[in-house]
């Protein structure tokens, strides 16, 4: 029943309704903000969110260390205890771990062929099939259209649920027509779902605003608070 309260209170609900299945659809995910905003812990907590549904989910993490993104599930897991006030969940904890995977990559030695190509492997060998793989540090900057179209199409062939973080800057104030910042303002069309997330002058919170959504799951427009001190999602 912990592991049931835990789903049903997490706000990231909304990303998934239908929260008694299993799994989701295929999706391509977005979550963009500025740097130190909070971009890595809401992708933890998505991903802990599936952890709960019982799927296996494969986080790369690229220019982290492994002992680093280890502790961001640790301190918000955690956290999202606390914050629901539920005893004994270590079992629990432990046992959703089982079913993640951290995979770590240089900045410089990350490559969406290189990523297929070592999932490949641990597929064909029954080590790990992931049904939601998170990917924080990819650099957009860098990324051209025809890696992300391939990465898109990967995806959907294999039924998966891909988020991806991305870095916007202050300086750049380029937009998409949806109002999805640079640097990912021309490969929006790419992403099913793009979350931003900001501050705001008027919310003391952090704010996530659903951008875009071409899923029918989400409605574009609906917003979340980030607790700027815990960096946990909750209603607003």
């Amino acid at each position: 029943m912990l592991k049931q309260d835990l789903i049903e209170k997490n706000p990231l609900r909304i990303l998934n309704p239908g929260a008694e299945k299993c799994s989701d659809a295929q999706r391509m995910g977005l979550v963009i903000a500025r740097a130190g905003i909070g971009k890595t812990a809401l992708l933890v907590q998505m991903a802990l969110d599936s952890l709960l549904r019982g799927n296996q989910v494969l986080h790369v993490s690229i220019g982290q260390s492994l002992e680093k993104t280890k502790t961001w599930y640790k301190d918000l897991f955690k956290g999202m205890a606390n914050t629901y006030d539920l005893e004994n969940i270590t079992e629990i904890q432990e046992e959703i771990m089982r079913n993640r995977m951290i995979m770590t990559f240089n900045a410089t030695s990350y490559s969406h062929p290189k990523l297929e190509e070592r999932l490949s492997d641990l597929v064909s060998q029954g080590v790990f099939d992931p049904h939601c793989i998170v990917v924080d540090g990819f650099d957009f900057s860098k990324a051209d259209r025809e890696t992300l179209s391939a990465m898109r199409d990967y995806v959907y062939d294999k039924k998966l649920q891909v988020w991806f973080t991305a870095t916007a800057r202050r300086e750049d104030t380029r937009k998409s027509t949806d109002g999805v910042p640079a640097p990912c303002h021309e490969v929006d069309d790419l992403f099913d779902t793009i979350i931003n997330l900001k501050a705001e002058s008027k919310r003391e919170n952090l704010v996530l605003d659903i951008i875009k959504d071409s899923t029918g799951r989400v409605e574009a427009g609906e917003k979340l608070d980030l607790d700027p001190a815990t960096l946990l999602v909750k209603s607003s």
